[in-house]
C-alpha cells in the first residue's frame, strides 16, 4: 500500500493480511490513521504521518496500553475463588470460624416500674421513656456498653415487637480487626426482656405511712369555692408533682411529701397566692447518739381565711376607717392573693392581705344555703354620688342603682323591699337576683349588732340569676382536677363546684389565673353571650386540651398505658 500527501482521499488495502482502512486526520494535514476492522467493529487502531515528500513513507505500529486484571486465590478453608484478602478466606468461612459478637449477650433484663412507667438507669435512677424513642435506645445501649469495648457499633434501631410482649428487640451492627487486618462486619439482635420492679417513689406512696413532711391546709368555711381555685393555681404551676399523696378531708385537703423541702415550697407558694397564715411542728421519730442525727416529721398547718367570694361580711369600725371610711356591710368580691372588698352603698372597693385580717379579723354573715331569691320591680341608677371626706377608690366596673325588690316565695303580698346595689349595671326590671335578707334574719355579729340599726340595710343583693341548666348544657369548656384521695362528691359539693364554675365565666380578672381547656365533645360556641345575657367564655381564652391518643395515636396510647 502507497500513499501520497498531496491527496485528501481514504482507501482501503490489506495490513498483516487484515482489512484496514485508511482515513485523513482532521487536525494534522500530514498524519493519517489506520483503523483496522474485524468485521462490523474497530479492534486496533494505527497512527502514521506522512512526509513533506511524495516519496513512499514507511509506516509505524503503536500498541495501546497494556491493562492489568487482578487475579483469584482459592480459600484456605473451601477451595472457592475469592479475591485476594489478608486472611485468605471467604466470607462464609470467616464468620463460621471467627464470631466477633463472642461476649456480647443477647438477651438483657430492663426494669420497669408499673406504676410511674419509668425504667431503671443503673445504679439507682429512673428516666421517663416512650416505647422506640431516642432515650430508650440510649438506655439499652447503655446496658451493653461495658461488653463492646473491643468493637465498633455501627448502627442500632428497633425491631417491632407486640406491644404486650414485654419484649424490646434491637438490631446492631458492630465491626471489628480480625486475621492479619481483615475488617469483619456483623449484624445480630439482642432482646431486652423487660421485668417490673417498683421503684423508691412509688414504694413512698405505696407505704401510706410513709412521709417526711405533710402540709395540712384549712379554711373554716361552708363553701370550698377558694379551695378550687386554689386547685386551679396548683394544676398550672404543676406543684402537685412531688406530693407522695393528696388526701382530701373536712374543711381541708393533706399534702403529703417526702422530703422537707417539697414541703416549704409548696407552703412559700400558698402564702403568695392566698391570704393566710401557717405554723410549724416537728415530732421526733428517731435519733442516734452515736452520730448525733435526728428524724423528724415536719407538719405545716395553713389556715386560710374563712371568706370566700360574694360572702357579706362587717368589718369593724376601726378597719373600715383605715380603708377609706368605707362602709362595714360589705360583699367579697373575690379572693385571691388578698380579700377583694366592695360597698354596695357606695361601690368604694378596698383589699385586704392576710395581715391584715388577722390582725382585723372579721366573719362572714352569712352562707351560700342562705341567699334568697328576689325579683326586680324596679331600678334607678345612682349618678354624681358625692362621697364622704377621705373615701378611697371607686370602682369603675360596676354602677350604682337603687331598686326595688320583691321575693319570689312573696309573689302573693305586696312586701317589697328597697336597697342600693353595686349591680346596676347588670340588673333590669324583671331579672332575677340572689341576695340576703337581713330584715327578716338574726345574725349574730360583733360588729354587726354595734351598728346603728339605720345604716344596716334592709337587702343585700350579691348577683345575678340564670338558669343554671341551660348554662350547663351550652357550657363548652372544662377543668381539670388533681388526683386525691376522697370517698366521693356529695350533692353539695356539686352545687358548690358548678357555683365556681360560674363564678369563672362572670369574672374575667378571677380567670387569668386559670387554665381553661376546650371541651371537644361539646359545639363550641363563638358568642360571649347566650340569649339570656349569661356571661361565657370566648375561644380565645381556651387552650387544647393535648391527650396521649392525640399526640401518638390510638396504638400509641395503648402501647403507652399497658
Amino acid at each position: 500500500m502507497q500513499l501520497h500527501s498531496g491527496k485528501r482521499e481514504e482507501r482501503t488495502g490489506s495490513f498483516c493480511h487484515q482489512e484496514v482502512q485508511c482515513r485523513h486526520h482532521p487536525a494534522h494535514p500530514f498524519q493519517f490513521v489506520l483503523e483496522k476492522r474485524g468485521g462490523s467493529q474497530r479492534v486496533d487502531e494505527l497512527t502514521f504521518f506522512l512526509t513533506a515528500t511524495s516519496k513512499p513513507f514507511i509506516m509505524e505500529y503503536m500498541q495501546a496500553p497494556a491493562t492489568s486484571s487482578q487475579g483469584n486465590i482459592l480459600c484456605c478453608t473451601c477451595g472457592i475463588p475469592i479475591p485476594p484478602n489478608p486472611a485468605n478466606m471467604c466470607v462464609s468461612c470467616l464468620r463460621t470460624t471467627v464470631d466477633i459478637s463472642e461476649g456480647i449477650p443477647k438477651q438483657v433484663n430492663l426494669h420497669f416500674c408499673k406504676q410511674c412507667e419509668r425504667y431503671l438507669q443503673p445504679p439507682a435512677s429512673w428516666v421517663q421513656c416512650a416505647l422506640e424513642s431516642r432515650e430508650l435506645l440510649a438506655l439499652c445501649l447503655k446496658k451493653l456498653k461495658g461488653n463492646m469495648t473491643k468493637v465498633r457499633l455501627i448502627d442500632a434501631g428497633f425491631l417491632w415487637t407486640e406491644p404486650h410482649s414485654k419484649r424490646i428487640k434491637l438490631k446492631v451492627t458492630i465491626q471489628k480487626e480480625v486475621m492479619n487486618g481483615a475488617i469483619l462486619q456483623q449484624v445480630f439482635v439482642v432482646e431486652f426482656v423487660i421485668q417490673g420492679q417498683m421503684c423508691d417513689d412509688c414504694h413512698r406512696v405505696e407505704a401510706k405511712d410513709f412521709w417526711n413532711s405533710v402540709v395540712q391546709v384549712r379554711q373554716k368555711t361552708s363553701h370550698k369555692k377558694t379551695f378550687y381555685y386554689l386547685e386551679q393555681l396548683i394544676l398550672k404551676h404543676k406543684l402537685h408533682q412531688n406530693a407522695l399523696n393528696i388526701k382530701e378531708i373536712h374543711e381541708g385537703i393533706d399534702f403529703y411529701y417526702a422530703t422537707k423541702q417539697h414541703a416549704q415550697k409548696m407552703v412559700d407558694f400558698l402564702q403568695c397566692t392566698v391570704p393566710c397564715r401557717s405554723k410549724t411542728s416537728q415530732r421526733l421519730i428517731s435519733h442516734d447518739i452515736h452520730s448525733n442525727t435526728f428524724n423528724y416529721k415536719s407538719t405545716y398547718s395553713i389556715e386560710i381565711v374563712p371568706v370566700c367570694k360574694d360572702n357579706v361580711v362587717c368589718l369593724s369600725p376601726r378597719l373600715a376607717q383605715s380603708l377609706g371610711n368605707m362602709g362595714q356591710v360589705c360583699v367579697c368580691a373575690r379572693v385571691t392573693s388578698t380579700i377583694h372588698l366592695i360597698d354596695p352603698n357606695t361601690l368604694q372597693i378596698a383589699e385586704v392581705d392576710g395581715g391584715t385580717y388577722w390582725r382585723n379579723p372579721f366573719n362572714s354573715l352569712v352562707s351560700p344555703r342562705q341567699l334568697e331569691e328576689f325579683i326586680v320591680m324596679d331600678t334607678d341608677v345612682i349618678r354624681n354620688q358625692k362621697l364622704r371626706a377621705g373615701a378611697g377608690i371607686r370602682s369603675n366596673k360596676h354602677t350604682l342603682a337603687e331598686v326595688w325588690v320583691q321575693k319570689t316565695s312573696e309573689m302573693d303580698t305586696a312586701q317589697q323591699y328597697h336597697c342600693r346595689t353595686h349591680l346596676g349595671h347588670l340588673l333590669n326590671i324583671g331579672d332575677l337576683v340572689q341576695g340576703f335578707d337581713f330584715a327578716n334574719s338574726n345574725v349574730n355579729d360583733e360588729f354587726l349588732n354595734k351598728m346603728n340599726p339605720s345604716h344596716i340595710p334592709d337587702v343585700v343583693l350579691i348577683k345575678k340569676s340564670y338558669n343554671r341548666s341551660k348554662r350547663v348544657k351550652r357550657r363548652n369548656w372544662k377543668l381539670k382536677e388533681m388526683d386525691k384521695d376522697r370517698e366521693g362528691m356529695a350533692p353539695e359539693d356539686e352545687r358548690q363546684y358548678q357555683d365556681f364554675l360560674e363564678d369563672l365565666e362572670e369574672d374575667e380578672a378571677l380567670r387569668k389565673n386559670v387554665n381553661i381547656f376546650r371541651d371537644a365533645s361539646k359545639i363550641p360556641v363563638e358568642s360571649d353571650t347566650d340569649d339570656e345575657g349569661a356571661p361565657r367564655i370566648s375561644l380565645m381564652e381556651m387552650l387544647e386540651d393535648l391527650s396521649l391518643a392525640d399526640a401518638t395515636g390510638g396504638e400509641g396510647a395503648d402501647m403507652l398505658t399497658e
